[in-house]
């Protein structure tokens, strides 16, 4: 417990990249535990500084991001519980092991009573900046994001684990080869009970975590579920689809969003997206697999929908047709065609030879 309070004082303050030992760092040839050389910073919050670096004791010096604990903070309790979220997020992300489409975690240390956490770097762009520059997507796209995060939660989800601040701004787009990654597991959380409602649930100590607007009601009452993570992924697929994050939707008064009449998809397409953001957890979909089988469900119904005919026949429809000319390869047809041009061929010579005798007999 000493540690934490002989730090509270550094960050009375808000912290000073200046005085940061990293951000001083920068661009100089001096390595970071003899082994990191830290580029520049990649993005700062309340909770910690992340800075882009080389490993330069590995061949090739490949690039990673050092994730620096920097809450803002003049409390020991605060400090402790920001200190526990840190230790969380590298139990979690080695927990997770090297999934594809998770960062890797590759170091986790303390250096001089702050913490470290060294992570796989990956090359992109958020989905948040994407809609910035190319404007909302279609509902072929937004289908298209589901069929990759879906896989990705759904492994996380039988790890046990809830991230609880899924969003446009933790989902990046690979541009080297365009895979989707979930980032920032900062925030999340081992389920242990599989019933929110359970009689026997404790009162949580510890305070909100996740994003205003992103986050369902359950995980503001400190009781987050696997269908906390699933109505975070809806809220994302409006995002997508208006370019509008969900504290600029209307609400009725039980609490729900309004947002069907900001978007342009079909009527089954958006059944499966207001259960994924139903505001009550009783009316939401429970778990992933929940969400797929009703996603092939719909799209089996709209393929079905695409063969069915919705136009009355008419009477002439009801007539005997004329038989379908069978179909003749390129050769029969030449075939065919130069034998009707012998055919008239021969009546000419034939025309010809009969004329001749008629004169003939005539003279």
């Amino acid at each position: 417990m000493n540690r934490f309070s002989e730090k509270i004082t550094n960050f009375q303050d808000e912290y000073s990249l200046q005085k940061n030992q990293l951000a001083q760092l920068c661009g100089s040839k001096q390595l970071f535990r003899d082994r990191y050389a830290i580029l520049r910073v990649l993005g700062r919050g309340g909770f910690g500084i992340t800075f882009l670096a080389r490993n330069a004791l590995l061949p090739g010096y490949p690039l990673c991001v050092i994730k620096q604990l920097c809450p803002k903070t003049t409390s020991s309790k605060s400090w402790e519980k920001a200190c526990q979220r840190f230790e969380q997020e590298a139990k979690t992300l080695a927990q997770l092991g090297s999934h594809s489409q998770i960062p890797m975690l590759l170091d986790y240390f303390e250096n001089n009573g702050e913490f470290y956490l060294v992570q796989e770097f990956v090359r992109g762009y958020t989905l948040a900046r994407d809609l910035q520059r190319n404007g909302p997507k279609t509902e072929a796209k937004v289908k298209q994001f589901l069929r990759e995060i879906l896989p990705i939660l759904q492994y996380i989800h039988q790890n046990r684990v809830i991230h609880r601040d899924i969003k446009p701004q933790n989902l990046l787009r690979c541009e080297d080869d365009g895979r989707l990654v979930m980032i920032d597991f900062g925030a999340v959380k081992e389920k242990l009970v599989d019933n929110a409602d359970s009689s026997n649930h404790k009162t949580a100590s510890t305070n909100f975590v996740g994003t205003m607007g992103f986050a369902p009601p359950e995980q503001f009452a400190l009781r987050p579920v696997f269908a906390s993570d699933i109505y975070a992924v809806g809220m994302t697929c409006l995002y997508l689809l208006t370019g509008k994050g969900p504290l600029d939707f209307d609400q009725d008064i039980t609490g729900e969003i309004c947002w069907q009449k900001e978007v342009n998809i079909s009527d089954s397409f958006a059944q499966v997206l207001g259960k994924m953001v139903k505001f009550s957890l009783s009316d939401r979909f429970k778990t992933v697999d929940d969400v797929v089988k009703a996603l092939n469900q719909e799209n089996n119904l709209q393929n079905l929908t695409n063969c069915l005919t919705t136009k009355p026949l008419s009477n002439t429809q009801y007539l005997p047709k004329e038989p379908t000319p069978q179909y003749l390869s390129p050769t029969a047809r030449t075939a065919i065609a130069i034998r009707e041009w012998k055919a008239k061929l021969n009546n000419k010579q034939s025309n010809r030879q009969l004329n001749c005798y008629l004169s003939s007999v005539s003279n």
